[in-house]
């Protein structure tokens, strides 16, 4: 039986049985996530662990000479932002930037791993969502050295609408351009043709999905490739 006391918004925190669900729930503390909040950044020691319940945050790598590109997206159905450091890495590899507002649990790393020494179950579910970031990191890897800029940026839109819950995605084309680690001048176009294609259409701040069938067919194959994969991983 999944966890029903004051239920979570976080997939993974819905997965746990119900007594390990309301035993971590007494130890997480809310926290807000407003908008370009850092969380941390490339070699912070990692502390807290953030269960996402509503928002969503950009894992982004940066390069030596200053580029950054974005390597993952983290919502409530993807787990936590931390991961990793539950299971061993301590140290931050990515920027952890919150690029929709919103909440979540955040809890001490020592109390997580003391946690997973009390609670298998906490552990196999920990395993399995960091399982479901790597394959969702793999796939972008393939996806941004393979596929053209609408595709990308596609995929990009879809994930962002499963994650933010309604069709209105607040970004701008510059952040986009960040995220995908290409230039201003390419995501305006690539956000035309889409909006030809009547998929989206786009105002300062923001793009709206108009027609999630069509946004699919503009994609590239990476993202029902991703969705494949992971779906057998996720809770039922």
């Amino acid at each position: 039986m999944s966890c029903s006391v004051i239920p979570p918004a976080n997939s993974l925190l819905q997965a746990l049985p119900a007594e390990d669900c309301a035993h971590l729930l007494a130890r997480l503390e809310p926290v807000e996530l407003p908008l370009r909040m850092v969380l941390h950044r490339p070699g912070d020691p990692i502390e807290h662990v953030y269960f996402i319940e509503e928002g969503i945050v950009s894992l982004i790598m940066i390069l030596g000479d200053g580029q950054e590109a974005e390597v993952g997206l983290i919502g409530r159905q993807d787990g936590a932002v931390g991961l990793a450091a539950a299971l061993g890495s301590f140290r931050a590899t990515t920027e952890a930037l919150v690029q929709v507002p919103g909440r979540a649990l955040r809890l001490p790393l020592e109390v997580l791993r003391a946690e997973m020494v009390r609670s298998p179950a906490l552990t196999a579910e920990l395993q399995r969502f960091l399982l479901v970031q790597y394959l969702h990191v793999m796939q972008t890897a393939a996806c941004n050295g393979r596929h053209s800029l609408e595709e990308r940026l596609a995929r990009w839109l879809l994930m962002m609408h499963d994650r933010v819950g309604r069709d209105e995605l607040p970004t701008t084309h510059e952040f986009v351009a960040k995220m995908l680690s290409v230039r201003r001048a390419g995501v305006t176009v690539a956000v035309a043709m889409l909006e030809q294609a009547g998929a989206i259409s786009h105002a300062r701040g923001s793009v709206t999905v108009l027609d999630r069938d069509r946004l699919e067919g503009a994609s590239c194959e990476c993202y029902a490739a991703a969705q494949r994969a992971i779906e057998p991983l996720l809770p039922r």
